[in-house]
């Protein structure tokens, strides 16, 4: 599987000693081969964001709290744009993409969790609008709930999202209750293990996924359920990892995935290199 970043995700968004920084994709990059990728269009955005939301993000020029967890700067709107940039070559490749801000809990209004576009349903909308294809599922197994997705998808039949996720956990949403047409909320419980996140996969996604017959799949790809995380409750493994990218792969004719959240330097790019594996086994 391809690997698609960007040498300008190290600079762009500073965000200090935030969880989500720049060394995130600097571990990754040095570790990984890669290729560079182009930047989104605003018409790219707007498939999925409110253009006051996009507005709002291209217009901030100084360091700013979005949201109590969220800090922006003069230069968040360009590492949008290649972050969506990203996700939509990894999807012309069908590779992975290495990029941040993260995006599954952008809402089509709002900026929150680190957040501030969606870049998987972006590409998912892409991959709509420009390759022909009908039915794209996503699958996000980050360990928070990806209500920002849920939220562009809801009611679009076209679309389908699953996520795993701990719960009650941020943003409090997915529980047990909230199941839709189009979209399936697996909520987990702390301290849920590789076994727990297989049999979850194997009894509730994958046949939810497979009665979609997508003809792609695309995978938020969130590191935070590692049993190291530190902002998390998960005991993931990189053998679960492993397994969750190589079932994950098999649910369509076609793969691509996206880098969501996974804040422990030391343990992301062997997780990373693990879900590589997965994806191509």
């Amino acid at each position: 599987m391809e690997v698609v970043s960007h040498a300008d995700f190290t600079r762009l968004h500073p965000t200090g000693a935030h969880p989500e920084r720049q060394e995130r994709i600097a571990v990754l990059q040095r570790e990984l081969e890669w290729r560079e990728a182009a930047p989104a269009s605003r018409a790219d955005l707007e498939r999925c964001h409110s253009p006051q939301l996009v507005d709002l993000v291209a217009s901030i020029d100084r360091p700013t709290m979005v949201t109590a967890d969220t800090i922006a700067s003069a230069t968040t709107y360009e590492a949008g744009l290649l972050a969506a940039g990203a996700a939509i070559e990894a999807v012309r490749s069908g590779g992975f993409a290495l990029a941040r801000p993260p995006g599954h809990h952008a809402t089509r209004t709002e900026a929150m969790g680190f957040c501030f576009f969606d870049s998987i349903a972006i590409a998912a909308r892409w991959a709509q609008a420009e390759l022909g294809l009908e039915r794209v599922a996503i699958v996000d197994w980050d360990v928070h709930h990806g209500n920002g997705t849920e939220d562009i998808v809801l009611g679009d039949a076209s679309l389908f999202f699953a996520s795993m996720h701990q719960w009650p956990f941020y943003p409090g949403t997915g529980g047990p209750g909230e199941q839709y047409d189009n979209v399936l909320n697996v909520p987990l419980p702390a301290g849920s293990t590789d076994e727990d996140y297989v049999v979850a996969f194997h009894e509730v996604v994958e046949p939810a996924v497979a009665g979609f017959a997508p003809e792609l799949v695309l995978v938020s790809a969130g590191f935070d359920a590692h049993e190291e995380d530190p902002l998390a409750g998960m005991l993931v493994t990189a053998a679960g990892f492993r397994e969750l990218a190589r079932r994950s792969a098999a649910l369509g004719p076609r793969v691509a995935a996206v880098l969501e959240g996974g804040y422990n330097l030391v343990t992301l790019p062997r997780l990373v290199d693990a879900a590589l594996e997965g994806f191509t086994s």
